[in-house]
């Protein structure tokens, strides 16, 4: 029986475009369910492919403190995702997800 050879995937390796870094962060927002400590950590991955020390400088943030809040083992503060992502060049964007018929979108209106 042969063995099957298995190396680490580091998706930092593979976003080279900011179109890239979006599409990957829109991907992981579609699959986080909720969960923020996923989200920081794919911001982590953006950040590695572009370059954690500029990242940090331009987020006013130290590098550290930046490996920290990006691992995915916790949960960064709002102020610090927003930091990021702006020094990432990129933007967040809401959209609705409320059918157009319910009693809340309706009282919008």
């Amino acid at each position: 029986m042969t063995k099957t050879i298995t190396t680490h995937y580091d998706p930092a390796e593979h976003l080279r475009t900011p179109d890239e870094m979006a599409a990957y962060l829109e991907a992981c927002f579609e699959e986080a369910d909720g969960d923020a400590a996923f989200i920081a950590k794919a911001l982590g991955d953006i950040a590695r492919a572009k370059g954690m020390s500029q990242i940090a400088r331009e987020a006013g943030l130290s590098r550290e403190s930046l490996y920290k809040a990006l691992s995915g083992e916790r949960i960064p503060n709002f102020d610090t995702i927003l930091k990021v992502v702006r020094a990432l060049g990129l933007k967040l964007r809401a959209e609705t997800i409320l059918p157009t018929t319910s009693p809340l979108a309706q009282q919008s209106h």
